[in-house]
């Protein structure tokens, strides 16, 4: 019963994740705006070049434009996409422009593109400012998901520091709590709550980097934007660490019993 109430659990925060994540999308392309972009994918997809040069900007446009266009179309497997989603959206409320960058991705079969549409909206007239077809071996899903195979040493390395950052600070928190203090028992707790420092990985390409000027919740933090890669970091715990040490130590004081005597 336990185990079915925590997979429920899961699908639940799972489908407010994905709500939450098409809701925040949308802020920044609307589904007006995701229809016009889709019309010219659409457009190229079917051939219709002339279509689309006759709305690309004049900052873009060029003698190779038809070429350009004409190689991207060559990039589209025919047919209807199996799925389209969208997976990304940049809105830029410039001083006589909007410009709505929207990204989506298709899969034909086993085949995966990228493909990137940026409209300009300028006094009412619409212009394409962006277009590119990228093809990917995998969704990104796939690309960005946490797995715990294939991984390098100093990932594996930067999550095993963040999981014994984690309970070394909860450690610390419960023993500070249950600890009788007189005073400072609330700075106390803040410094443990504090890590020091941040070493961090990116899950799915292995970059890393150190910020030695960093504080950072729980000593760990583990986040992926959206469609993006994890981001696993470690902070030193060392609020936690001086308490513990602190601690173990101080001397341990008993009661002793006093003795009795026997009456003779």
């Amino acid at each position: 019963m336990r185990c079915l109430l925590c997979m429920a659990v899961v699908l639940l925060l799972s489908t407010l994740v994905a709500c939450d994540k098409q809701a925040m999308l949308a802020k920044f392309s609307s589904p007006e705006d995701q229809a016009v972009a889709r019309g010219y994918i659409d457009d190229l997809r079917a051939g219709r070049l002339e279509v689309i040069e006759k709305v690309v900007d004049d900052s873009i446009a060029g003698p190779n434009l038809h070429g350009t266009l004409a190689n991207m179309a060559g990039l589209i497997p025919a047919g209807d996409p199996d799925s389209v989603e969208v997976v990304g959206a940049l809105r830029v409320n410039g001083a006589d422009a909007t410009s709505i960058n929207t990204t989506f991705e298709y899969r034909f079969g086993e085949k995966w593109l990228l493909i990137n549409v940026a409209v300009q909206d300028k006094g009412g007239v619409r212009t394409i400012v962006g277009f590119h077809v990228t093809p990917e071996a995998q969704s990104l899903k796939q690309q960005n998901a946490f797995d715990l195979s294939g991984r390098s040493l100093l990932a594996y390395a930067v999550l095993a520091a963040a999981i014994v950052a984690v309970l070394v600070t909860f450690y610390a928190l419960v023993l500070c709590v249950r600890t009788r203090m007189e005073r400072r028992k609330w700075a106390w707790i803040i410094f443990i709550l504090l890590g020091i420092g941040k070493i961090s990985i990116n899950w799915a390409t292995g970059e890393w980097a150190i910020v030695p000027l960093s504080i950072q919740l729980f000593s760990a933090s583990a986040f992926a934007a959206l469609n993006g890669p994890w981001i696993i970091a470690a902070s030193l715990p060392l609020g936690a660490i001086m308490f513990i040490t602190r601690t173990l130590r101080r001397p341990v004081v008993r009661e002793v019993e006093p003795e009795t005597k026997v009456a003779e």
